[in-house]
């Protein structure tokens, strides 16, 4: 994928980042350092709208074509990922886009939007952005 996440550092007591397991849909894909949606019964997909609520980010690729239903997530560590306008260090963070063009965006956190960590670095739109992930 070409704007997957990649992870810089990651934290937790295995310094695992924490990974968690979600229930997934059998035979979608989902490529290693996409930003996963949260859903109810704790259900992760790839298509995260812009503020909506994060699971955190695939630890693993899971083909399309393998029919398992669960998926590995970091949710605490520091990632780099692509910014959807102007960030600022320290700046509260949300995931940004569902464009899949330019998908896996982080930007500034919107008043209605959920927090998934802050910056560590100042970018503008497009600019590589350090983040900390904090779910």
């Amino acid at each position: 994928m070409t704007y997957e996440i990649t992870k810089v550092e990651l934290f937790g007591d295995n310094r695992d980042g924490d990974q968690i397991s979600y229930t997934c849909a059998s035979g979608t894909a989902i490529p290693l350092g996409t930003l996963l949606t949260l859903s109810d019964p704790r259900t992760a997909a790839a298509n995260v709208a812009s503020g909506g609520a994060t699971a955190g980010i695939a630890a693993m690729q899971k083909a399309g074509d393998d029919f398992s239903t669960k998926v590995s997530v970091w949710i605490n560590g520091i990632f780099e990922a692509y910014a959807s306008g102007a960030v600022t260090a320290g700046d509260e963070v949300q995931a940004a886009s569902v464009a899949t063009t330019f998908p896996n965006c982080i930007g500034l956190k919107q008043a209605a939007g959920k927090k998934i960590g802050y910056a560590l670095e100042d970018a503008a739109t497009g600019e590589k952005l350090t983040f900390r992930l904090q779910l």
